[in-house]
């Protein structure tokens, strides 16, 4: 019963206003609704369920066999037959793997800028033992976190990175710096 009620007025709202509602009009619409609802309901058709996507669709006996005797071929078999269907159905010598077209570079290509480097890694490859000291100090400074003994142990164990992925003007004063300080360092 209530539900023929929400039914009514959702029926109701669809075609007309709530003002020009009244109760008669509401029971009007309820008998018509109820009318209605008591015949017959319209066949349904029945739906067959598609099978998972993960599961093997059902193939027809026609293709099973001749997969099955594809299958049984062998190898000098399998080329006749490839050149067989290529012969009679024109197909050309085209490989299975998809092959994506070749293009001449255009001139738009030819006139983008080259990539630049932003991106640089400093390296220290070696030192001058007599500055050794004044080295290890100076990596010290650069490096956060670092003691003197993690520092001698840094220069010690060159070739080593200093600093990865900074810009070429952190860079170049690393390098001025490293080398004012007695070492070799290498900007990749």
């Amino acid at each position: 019963m209530q539900s023929a009620r929400i039914l009514c007025l959702h029926y109701c709202a669809k075609r007309t206003s709530f003002v020009s509602l009244t109760p008669a009009s509401l029971l009007k619409i309820k008998v018509a609704t109820t009318a209605t609802s008591t015949s017959a309901p319209p066949p349904v058709e029945k739906l067959t369920i598609p099978p998972p996507s993960t599961s093997d669709k059902p193939v027809s006996q026609k293709i099973e066999k001749l997969f099955d005797d594809i299958s049984k071929l062998n190898l000098i078999e399998v080329s006749e037959l490839s050149d067989l269907l290529k012969k009679r159905l024109n197909l050309s010598d085209i490989s299975a793997v998809a092959v994506s077209p070749v293009t001449a570079p255009s001139e738009e290509d030819e006139a983008a800028p080259v990539k630049t480097k932003t991106n640089f890694t400093v390296k220290l490859m070696k030192f001058d033992e007599k500055q050794k000291v004044a080295l290890i100090k100076e990596i010290k400074s650069l490096m956060e976190g670092m003691n003197l003994v993690q520092a001698k142990k840094f220069v010690e164990g060159a070739p080593a990175v200093v600093k990865a992925d900074i810009g070429k003007e952190e860079a170049d004063k690393l390098k001025e710096v490293i080398e004012k300080a007695g070492g070799v360092v290498q900007v990749d």
